[in-house]
């Protein structure tokens, strides 16, 4: 398996969770770059605790490595990781419709088919986890969101290739945070519901794009501009094309 130069891999058939593994490892000492692969966990974790189901098929990974950027910067890498997803999906199947939705997720018309968090599991120097399922197999039952699977004809060891070296060249650009103004204009390139209705935890607004520290921009009714780094969001352009309206 040919992966980016310098970068080492290890395998597992079942673990907890490769961020998990990859805590374990900077603990020890590890800086990476490494690639932690696993055919299935057992408790594999998504954005805002939830968990992610993760059964053989799908594609569960994590990149270890270290960076000098500050800790506050570290949460753009999954702006960087849902860039590369996008790419690789694009180029795997050109004639679907592939977009971002803030912060991290990736959709195929409508529904999520890939599960990205970035965690910092070290410190002196800052180690940072970036896991990623990508359902290549099947999606799982009964998520709260819609959800979709690429196509059961990717194998995982076919596709972390493509997905290793897509995310480094982006995580390059990124140049440890000073390059974020290059990201940002490429995530919005590739994002849903750009001056469209949004709404956070239950407040409605116009979606104005990405602040310079990633944060979502939205503007009331009355004008007022907030700045959203955490919640629960939906876009009413996605809402509806899930809904088969656009």
């Amino acid at each position: 398996m040919k992966l980016p130069a310098g970068h080492r891999l290890t395998h597992f058939e079942r673990i907890d969770s490769t961020n998990a593994e990859a805590r374990r490892l900077a603990e020890g000492g590890e800086r990476g770059p490494l690639w932690i692969w696993s055919d299935e966990q057992t408790g594999g974790r998504g954005r805002l605790g939830r968990t992610w189901v993760s059964e053989p098929g799908n594609l569960y990974v994590t990149c270890l490595f270290q960076t000098a950027a500050t800790v506050a910067a570290v949460a753009q890498v999954s702006f960087v990781a849902a860039i590369a997803v996008h790419e690789l999906a694009s180029n795997l199947l050109p004639k679907e419709n592939f977009f971002l939705k803030w912060p991290n997720d990736v959709l195929m018309d409508g529904a999520k088919f890939c599960g990205i968090l970035a965690e910092v599991v070290g410190t002196n120097p800052t180690r940072v986890a970036l896991g990623c399922g990508v359902n290549l197999a099947h999606a799982p039952k009964g998520t709260p969101y819609p959800v979709a699977a690429l196509g059961g004809k990717y194998a995982p060891d076919s596709i972390l290739p493509k997905l290793a070296l897509s995310f480094w060249n982006w995580l390059e650009i990124w140049d440890e945070g000073r390059g974020f103004p290059a990201i940002r204009k490429a995530w919005l390139e590739r994002a849903a519901g750009v001056g469209k209705e949004v709404s956070v935890d239950g407040t409605t607004g116009r979606f104005e794009g990405l602040d310079t520290d990633g944060a979502l921009l939205m503007t009331l009714s009355d004008g007022t501009r907030k700045h959203i780094h955490a919640g629960e969001v939906r876009f009413a352009d996605i809402e509806e094309m899930r809904l088969g309206k656009v």
